[in-house]
């Protein structure tokens, strides 16, 4: 039999959790985001580099790093991100740095990725705390994308087809979060929840990048 490690709940470490909130285009992974954000939650919440232009409400260094494609091959010849991918022609990634300074400093440190980048980094990094969040049905996903007219015709049929093969590989995530319409804070504490849970389990999860 394995030895039994004896426990002391008087002395137990905290250790600072790698948080992927992840899902199809158009669940909210934004507004979920910046709602903890103006909560002032004490995480360090990663700046996701893109190639992509900003859009209107953007804010470079707030919202995303801006920059050029060229900029962000160069990035990716000196090693210097987690995990990136070209997402509907546009290049996306997380800065590694940024990510091992935020551990360092004994921070929880939360970063939103598309499904194939979850997948990424839960290969790098098999302890992270993948969350799936997800609309509260294929309508009202649809609806949402719909809604945001930034895209022809046919990019938004593309987009919902990549959103409902995207939802088939929830088996692939460690919690689901339904984010319903009109239901931002619910779906903000149920995050905050499951983080709290993970700071409670008995063998911690040890975070190594």
């Amino acid at each position: 039999m394995p030895e039994m490690v004896t426990l002391n709940p008087y002395a137990m470490k905290r250790y600072p959790l790698l948080i992927v909130i992840s899902g199809p285009s158009g669940v909210g992974k934004d507004s979920v985001v910046q709602r903890m954000m103006v909560q002032q939650v004490p995480f360090h919440f990663v700046i996701t580099a893109t190639s992509r232009p900003p859009r209107s409400e953007e804010v470079h260094g707030v919202d995303y790093f801006f920059v050029s494609e060229q900029a962000f091959r160069d990035m990716i010849a000196r090693d210097e991100l987690l995990e990136h991918a070209v997402v509907y022609g546009q290049y996306k990634g997380i800065p590694k740095q940024q990510v091992r300074e935020a551990l360092a400093s004994g921070k929880d440190v939360v970063m939103r990725l598309d499904v194939q980048g979850a997948a990424t980094v839960r290969s790098l990094v098999p302890e992270a705390v993948l969350i799936f969040l997800s609309a509260s049905s294929e309508k009202e996903l649809i609806s949402r994308l719909s809604q945001r007219r930034t895209e022809s015709g046919a990019q938004l049929q593309h987009r919902i087809r990549v959103a409902e093969d995207e939802m088939k590989r929830i088996r692939e995530f460690d919690y689901v979060v339904i984010n319903r319409d009109g239901a931002l804070d619910q779906a903000v504490e149920q995050i905050l929840a499951i983080i709290a849970t993970e700071h409670s389990r008995v063998y911690p999860r040890q975070v190594k990048l």
